[in-house]
């Protein structure tokens, strides 16, 4: 059972039955060419994705990811327990030009781990743990009030001896056969791990990390941003050319990350009517709604190179959840030079729009090429997806087509 949380890219996500979770993390982008003047920025859709036939891996930096990028949301999470190394490795092998590696939360000794939430009993065996019984507490996480298991009550070698499990067991029943297998992955060993495959595969491995609830860590002294930054320094990954694109659902975030790396930077954005919850905190009353304008955008402009909107803000649903007509967005940032990397394709059907679903099991697939051309039609520059391999090939598809 997934935990609600206004902040989470998860708010376009629903449960087996196809009801909206209102949970978990809120913008499970697309991915793309982020670059600091990438040439692919200002062609239209179609000529963008023609693009990808000839950009390959030779180029420095973001401008060498082809258009529309692909992007491993939290790895290959379609396919093994989301945030684990079995995950993030499976997301390259399928074709991914970007692994989301990772969300990252505090340990309570001030590592920073890559989980979706600080709270871990969805995505842990913490619960099979007795030692662990008494760290089960209630907090108020961004205003909502949440029961579990929480990254910052542990210290980092307690973490290590968890176990990662499959968050959505009833929509990907098949994924729980490797519950128990993977450990929670440091940032750190992320990092590590980008280099060796890197080396190991003979082309640069990008990787998507996110600010997960940077508020809330700063107000418990658990700042994530300046660790972010002190581990990219280490590992010289902190330049606008580094294979490490950022992102947050806080502009606050984006904007304090802006002043201490050079990394390409993207804010995610949610639902139109809801607010960033640093903004919540600091009374400023604009919603996602008005980030999303030409003011807004350009604003976002000043200090990012991309915006990770949910899906929905590219291509509304009707009432029974069928897609309906573009919005601007697409046009209105590309027109300040921002990049789109919309969240998220999945294939099973609950996640699809509704003309795209066959039957009705929960963990059935849809027609998923089908939906992947209606949002590359767009001009999206990519796209998170837990299935890199159907994006990969429906990319093929869209390009060559």
């Amino acid at each position: 059972m997934e935990t609600r949380n206004p902040n989470g890219r998860d708010s376009n996500e629903r449960d087996a039955n196809g009801q909206a979770h209102g949970t978990g993390r809120r913008a499970l982008l697309g991915a793309a060419v982020l670059g600091a003047g990438g040439a692919a920025l200002g062609l239209p859709g179609v000529a963008r994705a023609a693009d990808a036939r000839t950009s390959g891996h030779h180029g420095a930096g973001l401008k060498s990811l082809p258009v529309p990028t692909i992007i491993g949301h939290r790895g290959a999470s379609g396919y093994r327990p989301e945030h684990t190394f079995g995950s993030y490795q499976l997301a390259l092998d399928l074709g991914a030009d970007v692994v989301e590696a990772g969300d990252l939360v505090p340990t309570k000794d001030g590592h920073l781990v890559c989980r979706h939430e600080p709270e871990i009993g969805g995505t842990t065996d913490v619960a099979s743990h007795p030692e662990f019984a008494g760290r089960r507490t209630t907090k108020v996480l961004d205003g909502v009030s949440t029961t579990g298991w929480f990254t910052e009550d542990f210290t980092l070698a307690e973490l290590k001896t968890l176990r990662a499990v499959e968050r959505i067991p009833a929509n990907r029943p098949h994924n729980t056969l490797y519950n128990g297998r993977w450990e929670i992955p440091t940032f750190e060993e992320v990092l590590k791990w980008q280099d060796e495959q890197t080396r190991k595969r003979g082309k640069q491995v990008f990787i998507y990390p996110e600010t997960k609830h940077p508020t809330y860590f700063r107000k418990l002294g658990l700042g994530l941003e300046e660790r972010v930054a002190k581990l990219l320094r280490k590992y010289g990954k902190d330049k606008r050319n580094s294979p490490v694109i950022l992102q947050s659902f806080e502009p606050s975030s984006i904007q304090r990350l802006n002043t201490l790396v050079d990394n390409p930077l993207v804010v995610l954005l949610s639902t139109a009517d809801s607010r960033p919850w640093d903004f919540v905190e600091a009374g400023d009353p604009r919603t996602v709604a008005d980030l999303i304008t030409p003011k807004g955008l350009r604003e976002i402009a000043g200090y990012a190179q991309g915006i990770g909107p949910t899906l929905d803000l590219v291509i509304p649903k009707d009432a029974n959840g069928k897609l309906t007509t573009p919005t601007t967005l697409v046009k209105d940032a590309h027109a300040v030079g921002l990049i789109l990397h919309p969240y998220t394709m999945r294939n099973e059907n609950p996640f699809l729009p509704a003309e795209f679903r066959k039957g009705s099991g929960a963990d059935a697939y849809g027609d998923a090429f089908g939906a992947f051309k209606a949002y590359f039609a767009t001009g999206i520059d990519g796209v998170f997806t837990d299935n890199a391999d159907t994006g990969v090939l429906a990319r093929a598809d869209f390009v060559n087509g």
